[in-house]
């Protein structure tokens, strides 16, 4: 989704509320210690009038003490307005991240699958980095030129209102119209660099997870071919963005020299005219030309807000994507009684996978599904997970609609095995106890051996200590399959859900493991999805789904 900037900057705005007082403190020292650094060319003027005979408020030793005074709090208040604000960048920068994992939590596993894990790595870490030069160097920069201005512009109007007026558009126009135009130059192309760069971060890293294929086929030279192509894009469109971004500090440039002869200009035909005193020439002179900081700021950034809007547009599409399943909490507890689906009718956008289908799943029971792939089985399982929600018909457990059973009360009740055992890199032990966080070694082991799993853990040199490497890579695909059933056991679920348990096991290993799964069978409820004939021997009942309805 495309958001305007000023509607990027608003929702990233509103995240600084819980730390309103720093921003406050930040703004305040911004905008004092930008009044002593232009007030001491200021004041360094009065003295030059002074020698022309006019009268200043106080004596040149108390002035040149002020000088000294403000040129210490200069360097202070500088060091103070940029410490606030790299705190306010940083805290809200955490706490971004906990809510886009927050986010993301809520969105899986429906609305991640098919997303580019790359795109996605790419929006939590460097797009939320890049919201940091909006958190430091943009929000309170805004209202520290805002406030800064609007005194310069007294003080110069003092003199005369005339050049107040100058002073105001002057501001104006450095401030608000060049990066405005800048930002408005560049289009898209900040939303395109942040998503090239997010798509050439998944092709990396599909790359490197495919390097044995690649090798193998001698497909290396065409993927460094491909990838040499999206790093150039890349390159040229940022070079795109630089240029603008040149344009405008070019143009910044031009327009401070005009608007000082302007002022310069003005003040003398108000003088000429006896409007004003000979001060009241030099003095907003110089006050124009060493006010122009704050607003110098703001235009500089019209290049840099294209990444940053484009970097906050993107993690905003995180943020406010609406998850396929809400949590469900506040409902009476649920206890296992059986499951059933009545009539349900279920499609992947356009494509009809289920259609009303129906199936009883009594306590106690082993119920086997067959079919070809494709023919809905797997979604079957993932609507009893409730990670989708049936278009039609009821998916009911304990003869409550699962959209009705509090979300925790589900993920008690089952256990589900998908096709794919993902382990994290961190060692067996602790990837078993993701299952159940508090159970004792003996539990772990126990679940182990009903998964035909313990002897080879213990065959390895660090046992249950030993590092799986990431996604598993060092384990077979066997093994990991198998220390999937080991959790699905330690959970000790009432209701599993079983995707192909057996698909990658030798018939040695899947004779183990059906006999755990017929041995537990009085204190489970099982449904068992798989092509394999052997495994459907255990089943109470087998159904065959073909074209999403029960043949």
């Amino acid at each position: 989704m495309r958001r305007s900037g000023f509607t990027v900057m608003k929702k990233l705005v509103g995240l600084v509320k819980p730390l309103t007082g720093f921003m406050v403190l930040a703004i305040t020292m911004g905008v004092v210690g930008n009044l002593c650094a232009t007030f001491i060319t200021i004041l360094g003027g009065f003295a030059v009038t002074s020698w022309m005979g006019f009268a200043l408020p106080v004596s040149l030793g108390v002035l040149f003490t002020i000088l000294v005074v403000m040129a210490l709090l200069r360097g202070v208040l500088r060091y103070g307005e940029q410490a606030c604000n790299h705190f306010i960048a940083f805290k809200l920068l955490a706490l971004i991240r906990d809510k886009v994992f927050g986010a993301l939590r809520t969105l899986a596993p429906a609305k991640l699958e098919g997303r580019d894990k790359g795109d996605l790595i790419a929006v939590i870490t460097s797009d939320i980095e890049l919201l940091e030069v909006f958190y430091a160097h943009t929000v309170s920069p805004i209202l520290i030129a805002a406030i800064f201005s609007v005194i310069m512009c007294l003080f110069i109007g003092s003199y005369h209102w005339m050049l107040g007026l100058l002073a105001l558009a002057a501001y104006l126009v450095v401030g608000i119209l060049v990066p405005i135009t800048i930002s408005k130059c560049s289009g898209s192309k900040g939303l395109e660099y942040r998503k090239k760069a997010g798509d050439l971060s998944g092709f990396v890293l599909d790359s490197l997870r495919g390097l044995d294929e690649t090798i193998q086929y001698r497909q290396g030279e065409a993927r460094m071919e491909e990838m040499d192509r999206r790093s150039k894009a890349l390159v040229e469109n940022d070079g795109e963005l630089k240029q603008k971004a040149a344009k405008g500090s070019a143009s910044v440039g031009s327009l401070l020299m005009f608007f000082d002869f302007a002022m310069l200009f003005l003040a003398a035909l108000l003088f000429q005219k006896g409007l004003v005193e000979a001060n009241g020439v030099l003095i907003p002179t110089i006050a124009l030309m060493s006010s122009f900081g704050p607003v110098v700021a703001l235009a500089n950034l019209g290049g840099t807000l294209q990444y940053t809007f484009a970097a906050g547009n993107r993690v905003l599409d995180i943020l406010e994507e609406t998850p396929v399943t809400e949590e469900i909490s506040g409902k009476e507890p649920t206890q296992f009684q059986g499951a059933s689906i009545q009539n349900v009718s279920f499609a992947y956008e356009e494509q009809d996978v289920l259609r009303d289908f129906s199936v009883e799943i009594p306590k106690g029971k082993i119920l086997g599904i067959v079919g070809r792939s494709g023919s809905g089985k797997s979604t079957l399982l993932k609507l009893l997970m409730r990670f989708w929600e049936a278009d039609q018909g009821r998916v009911e457990i304990s003869g409550r609609n699962v959209s009705q059973i509090n979300t925790t009360d589900l993920r008690d009740m089952e256990s589900f095995v998908t096709q794919q055992t993902h382990l994290f890199k961190d060692t067996i032990l602790n990837n078993l106890l993701i299952a159940k966080a508090d159970a004792t070694r003996e539990e772990v082991e126990a679940a182990c051996r009903k998964a035909s799993v313990h002897d080879f853990i213990m065959g390895l040199p660090q046992g249950y200590d030993t590092q799986v490497g990431e996604l598993g890579d060092t384990l077979s695909g066997g093994e990991r399959q198998r220390l999937g059933l080991a959790r699905a056991f330690l959970h000790d679920a009432p209701f599993l859900l079983l995707d192909e348990p057996t698909s990658n096991l030798d018939s040695l290993n899947e004779a183990v493991i059906l006999r755990s799964l017929h041995q537990e069978r009085k204190d489970k409820t099982v449904v068992l999805v798989s092509h394999r004939k052997s495994t459907m021997t255990i089943a109470d009942q087998v159904c065959s789904v073909e074209n999403g309805r029960v043949s």
